[in-house]
């Protein structure tokens, strides 16, 4: 029982940290201190590196995009140790011909026993270089 309740809290804490991840940092302490993270692009271990993801991010998304959205649209827990958060990022360059980037992916998040999540693999339904193409036209992506 304890421990579903600490998992629900995990599951509460990235519904709260998630939709924000661009404009404000996220809660660390859900994460262990070796954390893996994954995506097709990024692969590295360790909370520290995992901080500096997410500061790159916000980074980027200001730099880059006069606006962006990072849409949650389920959290959940798929078995005893695994939780899925699927979403979509949708934004606006900072340019010119106002190119739009649009995605969707889901994060699979692996607990270990003290239900601290040690692994995030992020999917996404296309490959890097059809989002980076969105970049150069007009309109694409919505």
């Amino acid at each position: 029982m304890e421990s579903q309740i600490q998992i629900e809290q995990v599951i509460k804490t990235l519904q709260q940290d998630l939709p924000t991840l661009f404009e404000q940092d996220i809660s660390y302490d859900i994460y262990t201190p070796d954390i893996y993270f994954q995506d097709p692009v990024n692969k590295f271990k360790g909370k520290f590196n995992y901080r500096i993801i997410f500061w790159t991010l916000r980074f980027h998304a200001q730099l880059f995009f006069t606006e962006i959205y990072f849409d949650l649209h389920e959290v959940g827990q798929l078995d005893k140790d695994t939780i899925l958060a699927k979403w979509t990022v949708r934004g606006t360059l900072r340019v010119p011909w106002r190119s739009h980037i649009f995605f969707n992916g889901y994060s699979t998040y692996k607990l270990r026993q003290n239900n601290l999540i040690y692994e995030h693999i992020d999917t996404w339904d296309r490959k890097p270089g059809e989002i980076l193409r969105q970049f150069w036209i007009k309109g694409e992506g919505r």
